[in-house]
C-alpha cells in the first residue's frame, strides 16, 4: 500500500541514502531505522502510530516474559497466541463492518493481518529457545514496524531478521544495482501491468458472461494476481535489502510447479512456510503419519484461506486446496523430480496443477457476487 504513494517511496530512498552516508556507525541501521519507522507511521497516521506503539510494546513485554519464565509457560504461550489471533479477528469482524468503530482503520486491519504472523513467530521462538531468543527492544520494534514489509509480504522470520540486525550496514554497488532493478520491476508490474489488466478484467466481467468469457476471466485474473503479488514483493525485497536486511523470496517460479504441494512452496512462499512451520511444530513435534500429515494439510490450507478473508468462499477455497494436497500426500505424489520423469509427464503434471489453481483463484477477484457470476458463466453456453 505504501508503495503506491510517491512520498513514501521518496522517504524510503532518503532513508537508504542516510544509511549509506552513516555506514561508519556500526549501529546505524538499528537506531536510525527505528527512528525512520516511527516517524513514517506518525506522519502517515497518528491512529496507526499510537496503535502500533501499544501493540509492539505489549507484545515485546510478553516476548521477554516467555524468554525468562519457567512457570505457566505452555499455558501462557497458548494464551498469547490466542490473544493475538483474537485481536486481528476482532478488528476484522467489528471494524470492517462498522466504519465508525473506534478501532476501524483499513490500514490497521491490513497491517495487522501480516504483523500478527510476525508476532506469533517471535513468541514461538521465545517459547522454544528461552533466554537464547532474547532481543533488544530496538530490534524487536524494527522487526514489527519494518516499513518495506509493513503492509504486505514477504513475511519475515524473527530469527533471520535478528541475525541481520547484528550485522553492520554493508551494501555494495552490485547489491544497489540489483535492489534498484528489483524496485523498478515491481513498480512496472504494479503501476503498468496490473493497472491495465484490471481495466480489462473489469470491462469483461461487467458484461453478460458466457463459457469462454468466464474461462478467460479465470486465466486473466490468475496472471494478474501473480503480477500484483509478485510486484509488491519485488518492491519490498528491493527496499529491504537496500536497508541492510535480507528479505526472502516470495515467488519461486510457481507456474512450473508439478504438484499443488510444490505450488504452495513457490507461490507466496513465505506465507505457506509460516503456516507449515507453526502448525506442524505445534501439533506434530515428531514425523507425522500420512494421515496426520493429510489432516494437517487440510487445516493449514483452510487457515490460509481464512487468513485472506473471513467468508465462506475463502473457507471453501482453502478446503479445496487442502483436500487436493492431502490426496497428493496420501498417494505419495506430493513432489515430482524433474530429472527422474519424462518431460511429457512433468509438464502434464504442471498443466494439471495450473488447472487446479486457475479454477479456484478467482475467489480473490472481489465480491461474492462477482465470483458467483464468473462461475455461473461457465455453464452459459454461447448459443
Amino acid at each position: 500500500m505504501f508503495f503506491m504513494n510517491m512520498n513514501a517511496i521518496i522517504a524510503m530512498i532518503g532513508m537508504i541514502i542516510v544509511l549509506a552516508l552513516t555506514r561508519w556507525w556500526p549501529h546505524n541501521k538499528r537506531y536510525l531505522l527505528l527512528a525512520f519507522n516511527l516517524c513514517f507511521l506518525l506522519l502517515f497516521s497518528k491512529k496507526l502510530f499510537l496503535f502500533y506503539l501499544i501493540y509492539t510494546a505489549a507484545n515485546y513485554l510478553c516476548f521477554l516474559w516467555l524468554c525468562y519464565t519457567s512457570k505457566w509457560r505452555k499455558g501462557g504461550f497458548i494464551l498469547l497466541i490466542a490473544l493475538n489471533i483474537a485481536a486481528v479477528s476482532g478488528i476484522r469482524l467489528l471494524g470492517m463492518d462498522s466504519p465508525d468503530h473506534l478501532l476501524f482503520d483499513a490500514v490497521i486491519t491490513l497491517t495487522l493481518i501480516y504483523n500478527v504472523l510476525k508476532v506469533i513467530d517471535s513468541h514461538y521462538f521465545a517459547y522454544f529457545f528461552g533466554k537464547d531468543a532474547r532481543a533488544s527492544a530496538v530490534d524487536y520494534a524494527n522487526y514489527i514496524l519494518f516499513v518495506p514489509t509493513f503492509t504486505s509480504g514477504p513475511i519475515l522470520k524473527f530469527r533471520d531478521f535478528m541475525a541481520d540486525a547484528k550485522k553492520p550496514y554493508q551494501v555494495n554497488s552490485s547489491q544497489v544495482e540489483d535492489g534498484v532493478k528489483r524496485i523498478i520491476l515491481g513498480l512496472f508490474k504494479k503501476l503498468v501491468v496490473v493497472t491495465w489488466m484490471t481495466d480489462v478484467f473489469q470491462h469483461v466481467q461487467q458484461q453478460e458472461l458466457y463459457t469462454h468469457q468466464s474461462i478467460f476471466l479465470m486465466v486473466w485474473f490468475y496472471i494478474m494476481l501473480y503480477f500484483d503479488f509478485s510486484g509488491y514483493s519485488d518492491i519490498a525485497i528491493g527496499f529491504g535489502r537496500l536497508m541492510g536486511y535480507n528479505i526472502p523470496e516470495n515467488f519461486k517460479k510457481p507456474f512450473t510447479s508439478p504438484t499443488l504441494t510444490q505450488f504452495w512452496r513457490n507461490w507466496h512462499a513465505t506465507l505457506g512456510d509460516w503456516f507449515r512451520d507453526h502448525i506442524f511444530m505445534f501439533f506434530s513435534r515428531k514425523a507425522p503419519s500420512k494421515w496426520t500429515a493429510a489432516g494437517l494439510s487440510i487445516l493449514i490450507m483452510v487457515l490460509i484461506g481464512l487468513w485472506h478473508g473471513f467468508g465462506w468462499i475463502y473457507f471453501f477455497y482453502g478446503l479445496y486446496h487442502g483436500v487436493v494436497i492431502a490426496i497428493e500426500s496420501l498417494l505419495g505424489k506430493s513432489t515430482v523430480n524433474k530429472k527422474k520423469v519424462s518431460k511429457s509427464y512433468y509438464w502434464a503434471r504442471c498443466a494439471l496443477t495450473q488447472l487446479i489453481v486457475t479454477v479456484s483463484v478467482v475467489v480473490y477477484s472481489g465480491s461474492t457476487e462477482t465470483v458467483s457470476k464468473i462461475y455461473r458463466g461457465l455453464f452459459h453456453w454461447p448459443f
